[in-house]
């Protein structure tokens, strides 16, 4: 299992929003484009994916941009990646069209290891994305005093 430049730049970009949402400010593409380092154009894509998704939501308007749809801690790592990659993580793979004893066992432990995967993202919201950077952030900024 990889995380895939269009599922980073998504969580990049819900983390953009997670840290604002307790102060109601909006954000716009090109503010957060900027502040995570994501090509503009492609942000654009990602954002209406993570709006028909129920993630965020849209504000017109002169002081319009992107909000989250509800508080960052209820948004897991999972609903984003189920967002943008569009899968579900309830229903095992069953593509396989040769169903020896060996193939079965793969399958079985492959789906173990998803589901594993995916316990741990389900396991971690925005929030505590957001609370691990501002420890990091502090962690650096008492490293050069």
């Amino acid at each position: 299992m990889e995380l895939s430049n269009k599922s980073e730049y998504a969580i990049l970009s819900l983390i953009a929003l997670a840290a604002c949402y307790f102060t109601g400010e909006s954000l716009q593409i090109r503010e957060i484009a900027a502040r995570q380092n994501i090509p503009n154009r492609y942000l654009e894509e990602l954002l209406a994916t993570l709006r028909r998704g129920g993630l965020i939501k849209s504000i017109r308007g002169v002081k319009g941009g992107y909000v989250l749809a509800r508080d960052p801690r209820k948004i897991t790592l999972l609903d984003a990646f189920r967002c943008i990659e569009g899968l579900d993580a309830d229903v095992p793979d069953k593509t396989s069209t040769s169903k020896t004893v060996e193939t079965e066992v793969i399958q079985e432990m492959w789906e173990e290891a998803r589901q594993a995967a995916y316990s741990v993202l389900q396991k971690y919201t925005l929030h505590d994305v957001c609370e691990q950077r501002a420890k990091r952030r502090q962690m650096e900024l008492m490293y050069y005093i």
